[in-house]
């Protein structure tokens, strides 16, 4: 199951279509129904993970928790994604795409770290080749 939680009320995005965009990646990595939770907050709560989980003390765009394991009741749980909408509103605005966009690009990068890729270790090439399969008008190369 996905589970979308929106704890911040900035910013409109379409739940819908990330929701889609998360159930296309399980489906395209043979993932059978894993639970995956995206939960898009403000800069502060993901500051406060940042700082607890990483040590530092500012806001990032977007942090993975990845559990990778089947619980007790038999589902998989692949893990957690937060975004920081603020923080990715203002990244878009260096890129050329809207705030959706930005956000599935960072649905996708928090969903590969969840797989296990790491920077500079196949992370950046595998997100390549997930961005030239979405459509052409969900990034801006």
């Amino acid at each position: 199951m996905i589970e979308i939680l929106n704890r911040q009320r900035r910013y409109n995005l379409d739940l819908k279509s990330l929701e889609k965009l998360l159930k296309s990646l399980a489906v395209d990595y043979k993932l059978k129904n894993p639970e995956i939770t995206l939960v898009l907050v403000n800069d502060k709560a993901i500051r406060e993970l940042n700082l607890r989980y990483r040590k530092k003390d500012k806001p990032t765009d977007v942090l993975s928790f990845s559990m990778g394991e089947k619980g007790a009741d038999g589902k998989f749980y692949l893990g957690d994604i937060v975004i920081s909408v603020p923080q990715a509103a203002r990244q878009r605005h260096t890129r050329d795409h809207d705030l959706q966009t930005e956000v599935e690009l960072l649905t996708v990068h928090g969903f590969l770290h969840l797989l296990g890729y790491e920077h500079f270790q196949g992370l950046e090439e595998e997100e390549s080749r997930v961005r030239n399969r979405l459509r052409p008008e969900n990034h801006g190369s």
